[in-house]
């Protein structure tokens, strides 16, 4: 299996993304293709000992950064790593793709290379998160601000099957979020989008308010991008104030620091099940390919756990079912109604 990588995208590129990629090489038996200026990464590979035959470099003589426009920069610059990388898997050189770089661009050179999956109107960008049952699946966490009900739909759906062939979760639970958890509750979308969803065979359980989330009301939380986005970097910001508010606290009392020793290995486990790193990245639903978009800040741990879910995509053939079903759910009486 050959994963294309961005190497060249996000804020410690390439020297994580390099040892991100040499880890997954090594321990997950993928052959990775290293997309980027030729000398550059070669000379960040010097630091590894990688298999020859499982890590290439190919060449591209451009990327886009973090702060540029990404349709003026995929414009202006043919040659980037980003499009090259998505040019492989359109080619069949590569069975999928990731980048922790400029997210925009991702979205937009994955939708111009490789197209959406016949059937879905707007692909989406999904979330793992943690919960008190386990993990569940956000989305849509940015592709899409403005949302129409049949977008919400389609979203669950690619949830349902991300969630039951990535995460083995069985008849995952969809939840919509809402501000409060009675049917009726909600925005004209929200309201409208529960009355689709309760026409499917998706195993709907509601709206879901925002401090059920992370308490596991639900396997699938939908939402439209300005939302989700807005929980994403919510809950990102919660987990790091809590363990800074911790440090800050215990430097005040030497009882607490012994106690602290004590549970080191618990709060360790506590931050690996509320770290992003250990997620991976999130992948981009409804492209006709797999495509895994990173954490700017991503460190090689994080690459390593994103090829990680690149890999388990590919081996559930993820965007064929995602076609088959969404072609089942437009066959049905809901896609008639979500389409006026």
């Amino acid at each position: 299996m050959r994963v294309a990588v961005d190497a060249m995208g996000g804020d410690h590129a390439p020297a994580e993304v390099v040892a991100g990629a040499v880890a997954a090489a090594e321990r997950l038996g993928l052959e990775v293709l290293l997309v980027g200026p030729d000398e550059a990464v070669r000379e960040q590979l010097k630091r590894h000992r990688p298999p020859a035959h499982r890590v290439r470099v190919v060449h591209a003589s451009q990327q886009v950064g973090m702060d540029e426009s990404p349709t003026t920069a995929l414009r202006r610059k043919p040659d980037n790593s980003i499009t090259k990388g998505l040019e492989l898997v359109r080619s069949g050189q590569a069975d999928a793709f990731f980048s922790a770089g400029n997210t925009g661009a991702v979205m937009a050179a994955s939708l111009l290379t490789l197209g959406r999956v016949e059937g879905v109107d707007r692909p989406a960008v999904a979330a793992v998160l943690p919960s008190l049952r386990g993990r569940l699946v956000a989305l849509d966490v940015g592709a899409n601000v403005d949302c129409r009900p049949r977008h919400l739909l389609q979203f669950a759906l690619m949830g349902s099957v991300y969630a039951e062939r990535v995460l083995g979760i069985p008849s995952p639970r969809v939840g919509l979020l809402s501000n409060g958890e009675e049917a009726g509750k909600g925005n004209e979308l929200v309201v409208r989008t529960a009355e689709l969803l309760r026409t499917t065979d998706l195993n709907f359980v509601g709206n879901v308010e925002g401090r059920q989330v992370f308490f596991g009301a639900c396997d699938v939380l939908v939402c439209d991008g300005f939302v989700g986005n807005v929980v994403l970097k919510l809950g990102e910001g919660m987990a790091q104030g809590l363990f800074q508010i911790i440090r800050e606290e215990v430097r005040r009392s030497l009882r607490a620091k012994f106690a602290v020793w004590l549970l080191r290995p618990r709060l360790r486990a506590l931050r690996r099940r509320i770290d992003y790193t250990e997620y991976g990245g999130a992948p981009l639903l409804g492209v006709r390919g797999v495509v895994v978009i990173g954490h700017g800040a991503s460190n090689a741990h994080a690459v390593y756990n994103a090829l990680r879910v690149a890999q388990e995509e590919v081996r559930q053939r993820l965007p064929e079912v995602i076609q088959r079903e969404t072609l089942r759910l437009a066959a049905c009486p809901a896609a008639d109604a979500a389409s006026t």
